[in-house]
């Protein structure tokens, strides 16, 4: 079980780069979340999945000395929710589809794979714990990153644009 959640499916698997593959899902995922029970289901998968995901990467890594196995994607899962609640949260409140609001998925992907990847400041900190919190928790960091970003360039976007 816990490979199957760490995996995502065997998401994780998937090459090159299953980190994007593992982001990659998270958005669709997220999408179709949002579409069952709007942003607060979003949300409430959000909090679920970081307990969830830190118990299959200990339980998937145990034993092992690579603490964060490139397959191991549930973490990638929890940062990308993280990132789109944004954009979640705008689309349910002004009772929209959330496709209509695209440029903030897009963003809030793209953003999100651009801390994760560079692993600036908390991220990298948070990478190098060399554990399964550090493995959860560099991919929190970077969601909350990214949607602060996201957030930003929104906000940018309404004020200059419109």
């Amino acid at each position: 079980m816990s490979r199957l959640i760490a995996t995502v499916g065997g998401v994780g698997f998937l090459r090159p780069a299953p980190g994007t593959w593992g982001s990659a899902v998270a958005v669709l995922l997220a999408l179709a979340l949002h579409y069952a029970g709007g942003f607060p289901l979003l949300a409430l998968a959000t909090l679920l999945v970081f307990p969830v995901g830190w118990w299959a990467t200990a339980n998937y890594t145990a034993g092992s000395e690579n603490h964060d196995p490139s397959e191991v994607v549930i973490d990638e899962v929890a940062g990308q929710w993280i990132a789109l609640l944004v954009t979640s949260y705008g689309a349910w409140r002004m009772g929209a589809d959330p496709l209509a609001l695209y440029p903030g998925w897009i963003a809030g992907f793209l953003l999100f794979r651009l801390f994760d990847i560079t692993k600036p400041n908390l991220i990298g900190w948070a990478d190098r714990r060399g554990d399964a919190l550090g493995v959860m928790l560099d991919d929190i960091i970077a969601g909350i990153y990214a949607a602060m970003a996201t957030a930003a360039l929104a906000a940018l976007f309404h004020l200059v644009i419109l």
